[in-house]
């Protein structure tokens, strides 16, 4: 008895030590039918997860999914939220199976390979975080994290992606992501892709940061110019 306690204890903490090693942002690459280069970027926060395809070189966004998930030995399963080529996926569950080294990660059966970017750092805010309210003349406007319509934002240790939508309607609203970095108090994003505009790939945002009890405060101007004072909470 003491033996089989043990021995499953092993196990476990292998499974948690496996699972923490998908932490993190990947990336892989393919080509259109008339030779474009494409860039799929996957970000796994602690309980949720963001897969996005757009054009490598324009920023042209093609199609994003994502959700909740967790892992059991090998086996991924995912809680679709979101998925902007199939929505009548969202609030199903899928598996798929994995090889995993410390650099490299593929989807078994799917012809899916991915190459490591990160392992959740460097960046400071990395995980999940949901918008929870914004500051306006002064005064703070929450919102209720538990509805249905959402904005949340994933972020690795160097990659960044938000989206907005509604796991009861099945609607997307929008999305954009790319790269970033947290350095003296200064969050700063390099925009890759933007859904509804494609003409702010290679925009540069800087914003001011600051952890205030845990709530992300992100002030500065948004990609039209507009002053803007968000807090985000981390998602449990």
């Amino acid at each position: 008895m003491k033996r089989f306690f043990l021995t499953t204890i092993c196990i476990l903490f292998t499974l948690g030590i496996y699972a923490q090693s998908l932490i993190g942002a990947w990336e892989t690459h393919s080509e259109s039918p008339d030779g474009e280069k494409l860039r799929n970027v996957v970000i796994f926060s602690e309980g949720f997860q963001v897969s996005t395809w757009y054009h490598a070189k324009t920023g042209k966004f093609i199609s994003t999914n994502g959700g909740s998930w967790e892992l059991n030995g090998e086996t991924v399963t995912e809680t679709v939220e979101f998925d902007t080529k199939d929505p009548e996926r969202v609030g199903s569950s899928i598996s798929f199976d994995i090889k995993m080294t410390d650099s490299s990660l593929t989807a078994i059966g799917h012809d899916l390979s991915w190459q490591r970017v990160d392992s959740g750092t460097p960046g400071k805010l990395q995980g999940a975080w949901l918008m929870s309210g914004r500051v306006r003349d002064g005064k703070t406007q929450t919102r209720d994290l538990n509805r249905p319509r959402k904005t949340m934002k994933l972020l690795s240790g160097t990659r960044f992606q938000w989206i907005a939508y509604n796991t009861e309607t099945k609607q997307f609203m929008g999305t954009g992501g790319g790269t970033y970095t947290t350095i003296d108090g200064k969050y700063t994003e390099s925009i890759e892709f933007f859904s509804r505009d494609d003409s702010k790939a290679g925009l540069q945002l800087e914003f001011e940061y600051e952890l205030i009890d845990s709530k992300w405060h992100h002030q500065g101007f948004s990609s039209k110019g507009d002053p803007m004072h968000e807090i985000w909470s981390m998602r449990d």
